[in-house]
């Protein structure tokens, strides 16, 4: 058996270590699917996306030209502020 990153010599070696890299990925993904024990938390990340994705969307595409007109209309009043406190003498 090859140490993990290194690559055979020959077709053989290449079958040999094709053959225990599908064992041990395997063996990985057989872990991952007995493993039940982050269920409750995957689910309830889902269950929150499912509820802030639809908020989101209406926000950007609603609240968006509103949020963006509000701060432009500052930035407006402020430069304008800044130009008459400069012109006061």
């Amino acid at each position: 058996m090859l140490a993990a990153g290194t690559k055979p010599s020959n077709e053989w070696n290449m079958r040999a270590y094709l053959k225990s890299e599908c064992r041990r990925w395997g063996a990985l993904f057989q872990g991952l699917h007995r493993d039940r024990r982050g269920g409750v938390s995957i689910e309830t990340v889902l269950i929150i996306a499912a509820i802030a994705l639809p908020i989101l969307i209406f926000i950007l595409k609603f609240g968006w030209p509103r949020i963006k007109a509000f701060f432009n209309q500052g930035m407006t009043d402020l430069e304008g502020g800044a130009q008459q406190a400069g012109a006061t003498p």
